[in-house]
């Protein structure tokens, strides 16, 4: 199964709901109305789309077809038309799909630092894994830095992936200082000419007041040691949680300062729809999604795809 076809399998319970919603709503010969239209838009909310993104595409198909014979490929074109601009953003993001790195900033020299952040039990870890992949894929020299060092399993976890990649990994005993395990990732890193440090971290503390801190002390080492660092902030979201991602990324991404999305479990349990919320409210863009659970199966983020896939039949 090719990429896209991943894609669309990962999205299909959303696009089975919107391709339902446009034919019991918009009938072919009728005119359309606002009454069509107010329906369309409860229904778009109900897709996880959140209210701002679904008013724009309504707003949309107003303009071009209200009151109008209803055409149902014209509409579908708009809504298609309309969602990747949503999803591309004010800054039009489209990377090389090519080059599954194009859309990460890596460092001109030296080891690019990327940190992971996301709530435990979102597939972080694997998605970190997944990540290394594609670098190790593509000629990179990687070490991984074990630093969610209050859960032994991910750690554990993280060691196993390591040896099926074939990547470095820094781990240290349970309960370290996870900026000690950063600064070590780093030094590790220089030490043999890395070319990527991809650091974990703790999904949980105490309190977002002990978050902040642990994670501005993880910044501060890994500046000291590799200057620009880290060159991303990626925060890993479950796409199965809907609305409640939108929360996830709001309270991590102003902690991490979060320059990019992953959104793992694309698996057909998925409310896809929350991506064009996240997109639309956060303006951060998604980098990557996860199409299924074996280690290939990360993708680069591409809005045409995405939009493409969201409302295939």
């Amino acid at each position: 199964m090719g990429l896209f076809d991943r894609l669309k399998k990962g999205l299909q319970k959303t696009s089975k709901v919107l391709n339902t919603d446009v034919r019991d709503l918009f009938r072919a010969g009728e005119i359309l109305t606002d009454e069509h239209l107010a329906q369309f838009e409860r229904r778009l909310v109900e897709s996880d789309m959140g209210v701002t993104a679904s008013m724009e595409i309504v707003e949309e198909l107003r303009k071009k077809h209200r009151g109008r014979t209803v055409d149902l490929e014209a509409i579908w074109e708009t809504v298609r038309e309309k969602l990747k601009g949503l999803l591309k953003g004010e800054e039009d993001v489209h990377w090389d799909v090519n080059d599954p790195l194009s859309a990460l900033n890596l460092a001109e020299e030296g080891p690019t630092v990327i940190l992971v952040a996301g709530v435990n039990g979102v597939g972080k870890t694997t998605s970190i894994a997944k990540l290394a992949n594609l670098f190790t894929k593509s000629g990179k020299k990687v070490v991984l830095a074990a630093g969610d060092t209050f859960r032994a399993a991910a750690v554990e976890q993280l060691r196993m992936w390591s040896e099926r990649i074939g990547c470095d990994i820094v781990t240290k005993p349970s309960g370290t200082d996870p900026a000690s395990v950063a600064y070590s990732g780093c030094e590790r890193a220089l030490e043999t000419g890395a070319d990527i440090v991809i650091i974990d971290t703790a999904g949980r503390l105490q309190t977002q007041k002990n978050l902040m801190q642990e994670l501005e002390k993880i910044h501060r080492v890994i500046s000291k040691k590799i200057p620009g660092g880290p060159h991303e902030s990626l925060l890993v979201l479950d796409a199965t949680t809907g609305q409640n991602g939108i929360v996830q990324a709001e309270q991590f991404s102003g902690i991490i300062n979060s320059t990019g999305l992953i959104l793992a479990k694309l698996d057909g349990t998925a409310k896809g729809g929350v991506v064009v919320a996240i997109r639309q409210k956060m303006g951060i863009p998604v980098k990557y999604v996860g199409v299924g659970e074996q280690i290939d199966d990360l993708q680069l983020f591409d809005p045409d795809s995405f939009a493409e896939a969201l409302i295939a039949e």
